[in-house]
């Protein structure tokens, strides 16, 4: 298990505006994503080091964005006004969760620009749409090499995440220490004063530490 990516809701500006916003800080451009069809988003992606990668994520005009938990979440944090909605953990096998969680993985997937098709499957949306600490946990069925954290630069790290919340709530709901999948990020928890999840996250990057 470990952190597979951090995942911010667009705002009013939509994927565009945001991703112009943001990548200036950050120093460097976020690439096209593309459309999950079965959620009713599209996103945009930033490489990170360490495997992992920012994601960038809207929702779209799209009957699939009202069913699926987590068309329903990006739509509710945009709403708000953007901002952090979660943060995802990567495992090798998804099933000794579900059985676990009782609840059944969905399927993901969408389109590189290129063409080639990104598989995976996905469990937990529902738990971070009822408390927003809590990561949701994917299962990737594409070779390393696509995973999106490649290409990373290695010019933008993400050194720390700041999280309202309670580690031994998340620890529970990963099953094992939430010390394991964040190893190679530091952690600040804060107590939360309204909803809980991710506060802010700072990166090293070309321009110095940058909070967001």
């Amino acid at each position: 298990m470990r952190l597979d990516h951090i995942v911010f809701a667009a705002g009013p500006g939509g994927l565009v505006g945001t991703t112009s916003r943001l990548a200036p800080l950050l120093g460097e451009q976020f690439v096209t994503g593309g459309i999950h069809p079965r959620f009713g988003t599209r996103n945009a992606i930033l490489p990170l080091t360490d495997n992992t990668y920012f994601e960038v994520v809207e929702v779209l005009d799209h009957p699939a964005s009202d069913k699926a938990p987590f068309g329903q979440a990006v739509r509710a944090r945009s709403e708000l006004g953007g901002g952090w909605l979660g943060w995802a953990v990567a495992v090798d096998d998804i099933r000794p969760h579900e059985a676990r969680l009782g609840r059944e993985a969905v399927n993901g997937n969408r389109h590189r620009p290129d063409g080639t098709e990104l598989l995976w499957k996905q469990l937990g949306v529902r738990g971070l749409q009822a408390d927003p600490q809590l990561p949701f946990f994917i299962e990737w069925d594409v070779d390393a090499s696509l995973h999106p954290s490649t290409g990373a630069t290695g010019s933008v790290s993400l050194e720390c995440l700041e999280i309202a919340g309670d580690p031994a709530r998340v620890s529970e709901w990963l099953g094992q220490s939430v010390d394991a999948p964040l190893e190679a990020v530091k952690v600040e928890w804060v107590a939360p004063n309204g909803t809980p999840g991710i506060v802010a996250a700072q990166f090293q990057t070309p321009n110095g530490l940058v909070r967001i």
